[in-house]
């Protein structure tokens, strides 16, 4: 068919509805003493539930309960909030951002992109180049990574880093050493792939071991995170429930029964309860396909409880044990990619050419294992976090750890805390919380 003949599309026609019943967003700290509830009105539509979800996440907002209805045309929650030390959430900043980004301009805006740390995708753009590697992890397989890349003259200006049933993704972004631009040269990507292909695989011919992508499309970090380990069916294998520092008590308990008065399959889960709980839930249905048409969230100390009616996208619900059994593995999954008894190391240090790979030579040399990492830039300076374990896989040894500050303290600032195994402390602990802030420790290190 000639163009000419193509029926006229209004590009603000996909707007049209919103347009006509805005989204309304509520954020209120009088109804409840103890926390602050978010409401959300809104149309209907494809995937809502995570995108709402996914902003209170990044604002690292603590859910303690939540009330999901989106049957027929509307969608109405109320979520119960607080910041990551049990408090209401009073600060005009952070309650502007979520009353815009959930709000009529969320929709029509890049109010969504403001929030800084938590898009990925950029292929070759501007300032860097975006890589997404999957392989099988091993002790000391980041330190070649980024020893891969500093001697190719690549300089990481940011990373997420998971592992999980012995499979590693990482989402890095890197530029030349030399222009801080991204690397367009299509020899010295294909040289960089190789040999990070070469490295994933370490001894193993299987092709399929290990992958090394350019990535193209603009997802959230942590459910690009999720997906990646997904497509490379971490939630298979018998050591699921033996893998070291994973705690006895964040073992989940899952079932899938049936409504059938509405034909919704109701899914339960049950297990300790932590940061953005509800996100890698509500993430991993949206991608396996699947649509919440109500929920209920709640918190009992540090246990949390979380039932979800869901359907297909077919309309069809889970009738099979087979289908039963692969979204309970791979909800098990979601639930403990993020969980483990690791300490965590905070290091901020003047930003250089092979900085990480020096940092994580020296974690390897002591017998650490890094099982996820952040990195980041700010200005001049890199701040990352590292959540390490022993190689043995027994507790760390303090010793090390002192023995780890006397040789990296020196150039660069280090903080030690270990990791809590649920979302409030009791006041009396000794350790602190496992939130972080990279401003804190730039200003620390600052100061």
């Amino acid at each position: 068919m000639a163009r000419d003949g193509w029926p006229y599309f209004d590009p603000e026609y996909e707007t049209l509805s919103i347009r006509i019943n805005p989204p309304s967003v509520a954020v209120d700290n009088t109804s409840c003493k103890d926390c602050t509830l978010v409401k959300v009105d809104s149309l209907n539509k494809p995937g809502i539930l995570l995108e709402v979800v996914q902003i209170l996440s990044d604002l690292d907002l603590i859910i303690t309960k939540a009330y999901i209805s989106s049957d027929g045309g509307w969608f109405m929650d109320v979520f119960h909030v607080t910041d990551q030390h049990g408090n209401k959430i009073t600060e005009s900043n952070t309650i502007e951002h979520i009353e815009k980004a959930l709000g009529p301009k969320g929709h029509t805006a890049d109010v969504l992109k403001t929030w800084q740390g938590k898009q990925v995708g950029v292929h070759s753009s501007g300032d860097h180049t975006a890589i997404e590697l999957t392989g099988r992890d091993r002790p000391g397989l980041l330190s070649e990574i980024f020893a891969v890349l500093a001697n190719l003259h690549f300089n990481v200006i940011a990373a997420e880093v998971w592992t999980h049933n012995r499979r590693i993704a990482c989402l890095l972004y890197v530029n030349d050493d030399s222009t801080c631009r991204a690397v367009d040269d299509p020899s010295r990507l294909s040289t960089m792939e190789v040999q990070l292909n070469n490295i994933l695989r370490g001894c193993e011919d299987d092709r399929n071991v290990a992958r090394t992508n350019f990535s193209a499309s603009v997802t959230h970090v942590d459910r690009r995170l999720h997906q990646m380990l997904f497509a490379d069916r971490d939630y298979e294998g018998g050591c699921l429930s033996t893998e070291a520092g994973y705690p006895p008590s964040f073992t989940p308990k899952i079932t899938i029964d049936r409504c059938v008065e509405k034909g919704y399959s109701v899914v339960t889960v049950n297990c300790k309860d932590r940061s953005k709980l509800m996100f890698d839930i509500v993430c991993t249905l949206t991608d396996m396909q699947y649509v919440v048409f109500h929920a209920t969230i709640t918190s009992d100390g540090p246990y949390a409880s979380q039932e979800y009616y869901i359907r297909h996208m077919d309309g069809c619900t889970l009738d099979t044990e087979g289908e039963k059994q692969r979204v309970i593995k791979c909800l098990e999954a979601a639930i403990r990619r993020r969980v483990s008894e690791d300490l965590i190391l905070e290091l901020c240090a003047k930003d250089r050419v092979g900085l990480l790979s020096e940092v994580t030579r020296v974690l390897r040399e002591n017998g650490l294992s890094v099982t996820r990492a952040g990195v980041t830039t700010v200005g001049e300076q890199g701040i990352h976090v590292f959540y390490v374990r022993d190689a043995s896989g027994d507790p760390v040894d303090m010793k090390t750890i002192e023995g780890l500050r006397k040789e990296i303290g020196q150039t660069m600032m280090l903080n030690v805390k270990k990791v809590q195994t649920c979302v409030k402390a009791p006041e009396s602990s000794s350790w602190s919380k496992t939130s972080f802030s990279f401003g804190s420790l730039l200003g620390k290190f600052r100061n």
